[in-house]
């Protein structure tokens, strides 16, 4: 999958399983895009996308972390430069949901990103919430591909900022297959999963063809439901504190 391609799309499938204080688990099918941040440079739509569907795909840098008078690859530069990392010459993967139709929502978005050696330099992990707050933590996995990073955003009602996430985070290459783990105090794990193939031809492009343009509202809609069925059911809503974004600071 990590080809040299400027945009490869996937069919996603996404899973949350809550265990504590009530069981909750759901899963969903949607569409994500990995992106070579430098073929996208200042265009809204990368070369590679099929004509089908470029009318309901674009990205735009104010839709993630940082400057958005700046273009994403320049914002994911200076974000790893804060943390003492130089992507200056170096590739760097996205993978996220498009802009569909004037709306976003990306609950996640994953960057790998490489030196000019070559070298995989960091992973960030870009978390956004329901309430327009969001947070990127930069992470350096293990040979595993696997970080462990203190938990900044609030992201459920039904969780505070308290806890630490697992995040296994592995280079896509023929699949994607990411697993964050929630630790939380006096709660047993909380696992969200984020698997997916590459859409290459036949019956994928048919399944894609239908997820493509309502994507982003699909899976806003979705999150909300699950919220308000595990309110339903008696999970308490915990209050959500001020949160300072970090191009702000």
């Amino acid at each position: 999958m990590v080809r040299h391609r400027p945009a490869q799309l996937l069919l996603t499938e996404v899973r949350h399983t809550r265990t504590s204080p009530i069981r909750h688990d759901f899963t969903y099918a949607s569409c994500s895009w990995l992106i070579d941040l430098d073929a996208l440079g200042a265009r809204r739509t990368p070369a590679g996308i099929p004509w089908w569907i470029r009318a309901f795909v674009s990205f735009e840098a104010g839709d993630h972390v940082g400057d958005p008078s700046r273009s994403w690859r320049e914002n994911v530069d200076q974000l790893a430069h804060e943390h003492g990392v130089d992507l200056v010459g170096g590739r760097v993967l996205a993978l996220a949901g498009a802009r569909s139709l004037g709306h976003v929502f990306n609950p996640l978005t994953l960057y790998w990103c490489w030196d000019r050696g070559g070298q995989l330099a960091c992973v960030i992990a870009e978390v956004h919430n329901t309430y327009g707050g969001r947070h990127a933590y930069v992470v350096r996995p293990d040979q595993r591909e696997v970080a462990n990073v203190e938990k900044a955003l609030y992201v459920s009602p039904f969780n505070d900022t308290r806890g630490s996430y697992t995040m296994s985070v592995p280079v896509p290459r023929d699949r994607l297959d990411v697993r964050i783990t929630l630790h939380a105090p006096d709660q047993r794990p909380f696992v969200a999963t984020w698997r997916g193939r590459p859409v290459e031809s036949g019956v994928d492009l048919l399944r894609a063809a239908l997820r493509v343009p309502l994507a982003s509202h699909a899976m806003s809609a979705r999150i909300r439901l699950q919220g308000i069925r595990l309110w339903l059911r008696g999970l308490p809503v915990i209050p959500r504190p001020a949160h300072s974004r970090q191009e702000a600071a």
